[in-house]
């Protein structure tokens, strides 16, 4: 783990060495201070001798300057660096996320990555930038000090040692206990980001029900929960300050009382016990800083761990060694397949599917649901990979196909498919980057889109809001039919994607298909049969199985289930979820 986020320092490595460098040179400046004023004191205060007094005094303003000069440099590159590697944590999670297939997707909540690329790389970047400053200058501090204040003295110097080990029993405690409660923060972090989401996407469905309350209570619990954590895990670090004091007063008085005793035996003298004094706070407090740093380092290594949980994820999909960058035609072929989204699953969701698909036909599908429409076409464009026979794509096993050029000849338009805030054209362009308006127009006449982009006050430049909030679900769906379509497929898949069309326009859009692409594979998933019913095929299928396959006019007749569905539709009364039987 610590290989991988070291790795990610990359072009800042420079800063990253600099910085603790600076820093020790800092604590060296510190340390020599003491040593300088003990000197003004028993050379020059005390004998009455001025000119010492000016030359010591000069010498700790260069010091002074020069401790003032690191500590900036120390900040000013810790902070680049603590920047740039968040910087880059954050692009690496986010490029390698852009690598996962949807099995490794289906491992992670939206919000809980959401956490780990905010929330997260905040903890560790601020850990990584008092790691560079702190780490080195606490314990140079420490150690300086101690081995100074035993040059000085080292009889004074024992009660150190006795502080540092009580303070540090007492960090111990402390840090283990917190640990534990700020593992918990993290993944309550989550539930709170997913609160937060739902919310905001689904506001209209909250609105619509009056379920502000629940929404309300229902973030207010996650928001305590957290609140609930932080503040156990803040009384615990909260000790800290009174112990620490307490340490400090305690050698204080300790230091005072046999410096004292020393000194009218004339073994130590006034400087000497002041340059111990100062010692026994930078001893003391580089010991708080340490405590901060344990407890900022335990904090951001549940942040670490979840962090590396992205990075050192590997797709389940991966190219093959001397992949193939050309698909033939749009045939299609599923060969005994069977498929489970859980490898361990006891029942796969499709079972022994056996399905030849000419380049050029139109196949409708078909089914209840929970029949795994949806889960048959996201074979095709290898979204995920069988687990028993093959799926080919013009003749080869689509595992054999550079995955770019496999997903760029295979479109798939969902019933739920997204709008990105931008133009019309920004969001067309998402099929072909290069197209031009001409392109795009005509795309959109295939679609039946330009009829009401047309009607807009600025055409085909309206902005779209995100997510396509400022048009309709039926307008939504026939510009992703659109922006479909300009990547000139050699497969087509309309999953359910005509569901808020009407009848009309939805039978003006298989029309043009037929006519303007009929070299293209249409898949064409529905729940009307009067969606499908022109197709070359129709594919039913029941529970993961195919249940018939055949014109509408052989299917009337051969099949139940189809005939059943269908009688329900022309009397107007339901759709293949109401079917009259579960045959």
């Amino acid at each position: 783990m610590l290989k991988t986020l070291a790795a990610q320092t990359r072009e800042f490595k420079v800063a990253t060495i600099l910085t603790p460098t600076f820093a020790a040179l800092e604590v060296v400046m510190e340390t020599l201070l003491p040593l300088m004023m003990a000197g003004i004191i028993d050379k020059g205060i005390m004998p009455g001798n001025m000119a010492e007094v000016y030359k010591y005094g000069a010498i700790m303003i260069v010091m002074a300057i020069a401790s003032l000069s690191f500590g900036i440099a120390a900040g000013r590159l810790a902070a680049n660096a603590s920047a740039g590697f968040a910087y880059n944590v954050r692009t690496a999670m986010y490029d390698n996320i852009q690598t996962f297939s949807f099995k490794n997707i289906d491992k992670f909540s939206t919000s809980g990555l959401v956490t780990r690329m905010t929330t997260d790389v905040t903890n560790l970047q601020n850990a990584f930038q008092m790691i560079l400053r702190m780490c080195v200058r606490a314990p140079m501090t420490l150690i300086c000090s101690l081995v100074m204040a035993f040059l000085i003295n080292a009889q004074i110097s024992s009660v150190f040692v006795i502080a540092i080990l009580f303070l540090a029993v007492f960090l111990f405690f402390i840090i283990k206990s917190t640990m534990k409660l700020f593992e918990q923060v993290f993944k309550k972090y989550d539930a709170l980001n997913e609160s937060v989401q739902e919310n905001v996407t689904a506001i209209r469905v909250v609105k619509s029900f009056v379920r502000e309350e629940y929404e309300k209570t229902k973030f207010t619990i996650a928001a305590e929960n957290i609140y609930k954590l932080f503040v156990k895990a803040e009384r615990n670090i909260a000790l800290n300050g009174p112990v620490m004091m307490t340490a400090v007063y305690a050698c204080v008085l300790g230091i005072a009382w046999i410096g004292a005793h020393l000194i009218s035996q004339e073994k130590l003298t006034t400087g000497e016990l002041t340059t111990l004094l100062s010692y026994v706070m930078a001893i003391l407090f580089s010991l708080m800083m340490l405590s901060m740093i344990f407890v900022m380092i335990t904090m951001s290594g549940a942040s670490a761990r979840r962090i590396y949980e992205i990075l050192s994820e590997k797709t389940s999909l991966t190219n093959p060694e001397d992949p193939d960058f050309e698909v033939i035609d749009g045939s299609v072929d599923f060969e005994d397949v069977t498929f489970s989204y859980n490898e361990n699953g006891t029942r796969p969701v499709l079972k022994d599917i056996d399905l030849h698909v000419k380049s050029g036909e139109t196949i409708g599908i078909i089914g209840g649901t929970g029949s795994s429409k949806s889960s048959l076409i996201s074979l095709i464009s290898r979204l995920y990979d069988v687990n028993e026979g093959c799926v080919k794509v013009g003749g080869k096993d689509v595992r054999n196909y550079d995955l770019e050029t496999l997903r760029n000849n295979v479109s798939v338009v969902l019933q739920k498919n997204v709008l990105f805030s931008g133009s019309i054209l920004d969001n067309l362009r998402w099929g072909d980057e290069n197209a031009t308006e001409e392109e795009c127009i005509r795309a959109c006449k295939l679609a039946c889109a330009d009829e009401f982009i047309s009607q807009m006050p600025d055409g085909y430049n309206t902005y779209i809001e995100q997510g396509g909030s400022n048009v309709s679900g039926g307008q939504k769906q026939r510009l992703c039919i659109a922006r479909a379509l300009l990547k000139k497929p050699k497969i087509l898949i309309l999953d359910d994607s005509t569901s808020a069309v009407d009848t009309a326009t939805d039978a003006r859009i298989r029309k043009a298909f037929r006519e303007e692409i009929p070299g293209t594979t249409k898949f064409i998933i529905a729940q009307r049969i009067s969606s499908v019913c022109d197709s070359d095929r129709i594919v039913v299928l029941e529970n993961g199985e195919i249940n018939g396959v055949g014109t509408h006019e052989d299917l009337l007749e051969n099949n139940e289930i189809y005939r059943e569905v269908y009688e329900s539709q022309m009397q107007g009364s339901g759709d293949f979820d109401e079917k009259g039987g579960e045959a």
